[in-house]
């Protein structure tokens, strides 16, 4: 069953570590088939050097039930699946705990756009989620975790932001494919070491103008976009 996602979703995974984005078994990689109504991911602390693409795990997005696999999908796949519930368009998610947004996730800040090179791949300050109440983490945590994600993006289009910190905790990120999706953990990763040197530059530097953040998130993205090559 979905052999061929099975396969590619592993390689995500498995990119995640030859990136430096994953330590030991700290993050895990999902991608949905929506025809379907299945979600493949990664299984609860499997090696990354011992990870293989029969490994991976079949879940069903309307019930979180194993539908494939004889090991225990991600402990965080609630999560995903209230990401994928909220966000019909996107077709993957990535959650790491790599070093410099994960920093900025446990001061529970978000990174501002101070350059252009923020504003080519995220249309302004990244956000992060409100802390969790109490309930929210002794009851149904991972849900939870993937409801203040949801919460925080409602007045946010979650492909032009296609990223989030949960507060205390680490980063998501999500794409419309695998490749987009593991991209975004890269970019985000840099822009937020980029936004911590800068703050030791300068702290009191501020967010770029709307004006020039527009500019560079739209000659690249939506209908209007002119940057690279006109697909065939």
């Amino acid at each position: 069953m979905l052999e061929q996602l099975k396969k590619r979703v592993c390689e995500a995974n498995l990119r995640l570590v030859r990136e430096g984005l994953v330590l030991l078994t700290w993050g895990n990689v999902s991608a949905v088939a929506r025809k379907e109504g299945l979600i493949v991911i990664k299984p609860s602390g499997v090696a990354y050097d011992e990870m293989k693409p029969g490994q991976m795990v079949v879940v069903s997005l309307k019930t979180g039930e194993v539908v494939e696999g004889t090991l225990r999908p991600s402990s965080d796949t609630p999560t995903h699946l209230e990401l994928y519930r909220a966000f019909s368009k996107i077709g993957a998610i990535v959650h790491s705990h790599s070093l410099y947004a994960t920093a900025w996730a446990q001061a529970g800040r978000e990174i501002p756009a101070f350059g252009t090179t923020h504003a080519d791949h995220f249309y302004g300050t990244v956000p992060c989620t409100r802390e969790m109440k109490q309930g929210e983490i002794e009851n149904d945590y991972e849900k939870n975790t993937g409801c203040v994600i949801v919460e925080r993006f409602k007045d946010i289009d979650p492909l032009q932001m296609p990223a989030a910190l949960v507060a205390g905790h680490a980063p998501f990120t999500w794409g419309t494919t695998l490749e987009e999706a593991v991209t975004n953990s890269l970019v985000l990763e840099r822009v937020a070491r980029m936004a911590s040197e800068t703050l030791l530059l300068n702290p009191k530097q501020r967010p770029l103008k709307k004006t020039l953040l527009d500019k560079h998130f739209l000659r690249k993205h939506g209908s209007e976009a002119y940057y690279g090559q006109k697909k065939q």
